[in-house]
């Protein structure tokens, strides 16, 4: 299975915004600076999380981005599914029942035992992203980071952090 870069993208972003003062927003154009990617493609990223409700997007010359709730109550799966969708990575497409041998369909009643593994597989993922929340993850970089890194990146927020609204901070 691979996830496309944009979940990688929005994981990062989400993860920089919890970083931000209450009340503050942080402009898509600097999100994308920081972690060296378009902006034009970061934002279709950044709207999907909106349209999620992880993210808040604040309009006007002092608008951005900003979480829309608390990183506890944010988990990997939330972002994974915002950006990729719902459906499951494996598709099964019955192969099994084409080509020269395939059988009449009701030879077929069980379903495919690969699809019934592979769902499964995608379960586990599933349920270890679940688990894995926005807050966890940003307390391990936190912990483990190169100080320059940490640094670095309070300083980023602090000149690119916008006035944003106090009235629509997550709780």
């Amino acid at each position: 299975m691979k996830l496309s870069e944009g979940v990688e993208a929005a994981i990062h972003c989400a993860a920089l915004l919890a970083g931000l003062a209450p009340g503050k927003t942080l402009p898509a154009a600097a999100l994308a600076d920081y972690h060296g990617v378009s902006a034009s493609y970061l934002v279709k990223h950044l709207n999907r999380l909106v349209a999620a409700g992880m993210l808040a997007s604040v309009p006007g010359p002092h608008g951005g981005y900003r979480l829309g709730r608390p990183a506890t109550r944010i988990s990997l799966l939330d972002i994974v599914l915002a950006v990729e969708g719902p459906e499951p990575a494996f598709r099964c497409g019955e192969i099994r029942q084409r080509g020269p041998g395939a059988l009449e369909p009701e030879a077929y009643r069980k379903p495919c035992g690969i699809n019934v593994a592979m769902l499964r597989a995608e379960q586990a993922w599933r349920g270890a992203l679940r688990a894995a929340r926005l807050a966890d993850v940003i307390a391990g970089y936190e912990a483990e980071a190169d100080p320059r890194a940490l640094a670095f990146g309070c300083a980023f927020l602090e000149r690119h952090q916008r006035p944003g609204s106090p009235l629509s901070n997550p709780e």
